[in-house]
């Protein structure tokens, strides 16, 4: 079943605002699969300019042979020539910043991770993330505007949904969120973060920590699953004007798995 099909047997169906992105350049990190694809795509979809980054070279051909208008910049956002490259590929204007890549780690609890998944984890979630929107951010405060949506997790609302390590990094997100939100109000820009919940992007750890998998099977039950479109609504509306009056939130969009 095609995503669009999932989407409709539950019920939804993508809407496209056109030309909601008119005249805006949104950086997407993660951009050639799920989530990322997702909001890369909506916002093309609906007139703006698009920076896809991802270190996917051959995936990222992919979506700008569908969408001939996409920037793809193949880079590493942990690497300061990445953010370089990818701050220079956007130009002088720079209205959105969707930090949506990230690493899942192998679910090991906190007596069993070892510095290397730390590092790893921490290196993609946090100071990636951090090390590009400091290299955005000047760009917005030149302008009096700007939006920036970062990808957490439902991670950072409670301790069953991961590992220490990718839990860790996801509640870092969401400090990061807050704290800018709160010193770039002044200068008009707007921070946010999303939780998804489960969604069909195929993240997957490529091997798991026992311990880890047996205590989170043990409290798994059945939750939502969306699909990355349904998530790209969510994130596209506070990169978007309409989420104007937001700054600082943290969205679950998790179709109510939150509440479980």
């Amino acid at each position: 079943m095609s995503p669009e099909e999932e989407a409709e047997s539950a019920g939804w169906v993508e809407r496209i605002s056109a030309g909601r992105f008119d005249g805006r350049t949104v950086i997407v990190t993660g951009a050639a699969s799920g989530i990322g694809r997702a909001v890369a795509v909506r916002i093309a979809r609906e007139g703006g300019t698009v920076v896809a980054v991802d270190i996917a070279e051959s995936r990222l051909a992919d979506l700008v042979a569908a969408f001939p208008s996409v920037r793809p910049v193949a880079a590493d956002i942990t690497a300061d020539d990445g953010v370089a490259r990818i701050v220079e590929a956007a130009g002088a204007r720079i209205d959105g910043l969707a930090n949506v890549a990230g690493l899942l780690d192998d679910f090991s609890p906190l007596h069993e991770t070892d510095d290397a998944m730390l590092r790893r984890v921490f290196e993609v979630n946090v100071f990636g993330l951090v090390r590009l929107s400091r290299a955005v951010i000047p760009a917005m405060i030149a302008a009096g505007r700007g939006s920036i949506v970062n990808v957490a997790s439902e991670a950072a609302l409670r301790g069953s949904s991961a590992g220490l390590a990718y839990t860790a990094s996801k509640s870092a997100v969401l400090g990061v969120t807050r704290s800018s939100a709160f010193m770039y109000e002044p200068n008009g820009i707007r921070v946010n973060a999303v939780a998804p919940g489960g969604t069909l992007t195929g993240m997957r750890p490529t091997a798991t920590n026992t311990f880890g998998q047996e205590r989170l099977n043990s409290h798994t039950a059945d939750v939502p699953i969306a699909v990355p479109e349904a998530l790209a609504a969510s994130i596209t509306f506070l990169l978007s004007d309409d989420g104007v009056n937001v700054s600082g939130a943290l969205l679950p969009s998790d179709g109510g798995e939150s509440v479980f």
